[in-house]
């Protein structure tokens, strides 16, 4: 995982907004930026985007993502739960470029809208049911 995108929700409303993406080289910067965030915001729940084929069959990507979930929920002691990652990146970047957000502006951005875009999901989901 080379950048993680973060967003955060607002579950009484169910409304999810872009926060930032981490691009940390080592596993501990990764986790050291993830902690900072947890401390800051104070979050009930972790949602982790899970990358499959367009199918929904699982690919390498697939494991490296629930290892991720598990490290996570080892960490910091709250609970975590994944959510369907597919289409998210690229419909992040048709979003940015409808808004005018072309080029390095748009992939500094995508991560981020992209995790929205999967908390959006997550919440939708959970407001359904």
């Amino acid at each position: 995982m080379q950048r993680i995108g973060v967003a955060v929700g607002e579950t009484g409303i169910g409304v999810a907004h872009p926060l930032a993406t981490i691009a940390a080289k080592s596993g501990r910067e990764r986790f050291e930026s993830i902690r900072a965030l947890i401390e800051e915001w104070q979050p009930v729940l972790l949602v982790v985007g899970l990358p499959t084929h367009a199918d929904g069959t699982a690919h390498a990507m697939t494991a490296r993502a629930l290892r991720f979930a598990r490290q996570l929920e080892g960490r910091f002691g709250l609970p975590v739960t994944c959510c369907d990652e597919r289409h998210t990146t690229q419909d992040a970047e048709l979003a940015l470029r409808g808004a005018g957000v072309r080029g390095r502006a748009g992939r500094t951005v995508r991560d981020r809208v992209a995790a929205q875009l999967i908390l959006q999901a997550y919440l939708d989901h959970r407001l359904a049911t």
